[in-house]
């Protein structure tokens, strides 16, 4: 079955979610959120991970987790796995706990406001959930790291680093002055989810963070797929789906087409110029398909053919080898 690719390499940031199988609950009460803690420290004492927020649901629970080595993982396998034996041994339970794969988003950990927004994300959960009412401190939630934010670093726990997310509030690391503007600034966005406008501002804003496949610039992205190349490399195209997938094909298709171009000789403004049926474009059509798993329509589009169907007759007619100018330009490009 096609599953989405990981991506991993040292110093990867991630907003990571997991819920229950079958959207059942995964805590059934506070000892069970207390186990998952302990499994979390020593995951983290396994690998070395940094978790910079976090927040325990009913049903699932959020991470924004760094890797400072390449072992997201089997850090994971680990957390999950280990997590899920403690809990069917106490509540004598069998079968799995966790619903098929958990959600990775890549975050640029090194581009500025992405820690912020996604720690915002993750500690106004229980508002979003009910679990907070208006009026009630958002610290009054026990399960979620905000509270630790507002306690001295010799409460936390090692593995929990407030540093970046103050940092990216006014410059205050892990200091008093920094939980408290912290606070106020959660606080200030909680107060503003409540009203009907702020609430569907948030909800656009987030959308990134929820419907990605990863949070950062063009350059980001970029990086993301030359390691998906890596992890893809020699893989049956349909072992792997998702955006992170498309986002890869389409950049080896951009390789493909512009070695292509420079083959036969071309460049951007010719595809303007030709006619949708042109020769050198059914060539380049049918070795884009020859080279890719990229689809007819991405193709149609790019080399600006018209109708899709125009893709499938070239690639017919230069496998067909009847036509000579065909044959010429096909082993052009070899």
């Amino acid at each position: 079955m096609a599953r989405k690719p990981r991506i991993e390499f040292a110093g990867a940031v991630y907003h990571i979610l997991s819920r229950g199988d079958h959207g059942e609950n995964i805590y059934q009460d506070d000892e069970d959120r207390k186990g998952f803690l302990r499994c979390l420290d020593e995951v983290c004492e396994r690998t070395g991970w940094k978790i910079h927020a976090f927040v325990l649901m009913s049903n699932h629970y959020h991470l924004l987790l760094e890797t400072p080595e390449a072992n997201l993982v089997v850090g994971m396998k680990w957390l999950q796995g280990v997590y899920t034996q403690r809990f069917n041994r106490r509540h004598k339970l069998r079968g799995h706990l966790f619903q098929g794969r958990y959600k990775a988003l890549t975050i640029d950990g090194e581009e500025a406001g992405y820690f912020l927004q996604v720690s915002s994300y993750i500690h106004l959960n229980p508002i979003r959930a009910g679990l907070v009412q208006a009026g009630e401190a958002l610290r009054c939630y026990r399960w979620s790291s905000l509270p630790l934010y507002l306690v001295p670093r010799k409460k936390r726990a090692s593995w929990l680093c407030v540093e970046q997310v103050l940092g990216q509030l006014g410059g205050h690391q892990d200091d008093r002055k920094g939980g408290k503007a912290y606070e106020l600034y959660i606080e200030g966005l909680a107060k503003g989810y409540y009203e009907k406008e702020g609430r569907e501002a948030f909800e656009e804003r987030w959308q990134g963070v929820r419907r990605g496949w990863y949070l950062g610039g063009e350059d980001f992205r970029d990086r993301l797929v030359e390691i998906l190349g890596k992890v893809v490399k020699g893989k049956q195209g349909e072992t792997y789906k998702g955006q992170e997938m498309r986002a890869h094909d389409e950049a080896q298709a951009e390789q493909i087409l512009g070695k292509g171009l420079r083959t036969l000789n071309l460049n951007e403004q010719d595809l303007h110029n030709m006619d949708k049926g042109a020769r050198e474009k059914q060539v380049l059509a049918w070795w884009i398909r020859k080279k890719t798993v990229i689809s007819r329509v991405w193709i149609s589009q790019r080399l600006r053919m018209g109708d899709v169907s125009r893709v499938t007759q070239a690639v017919s007619a230069v496998g067909a080898n009847k036509d000579i100018e065909l044959i010429k330009l096909k082993k052009r490009l070899g």
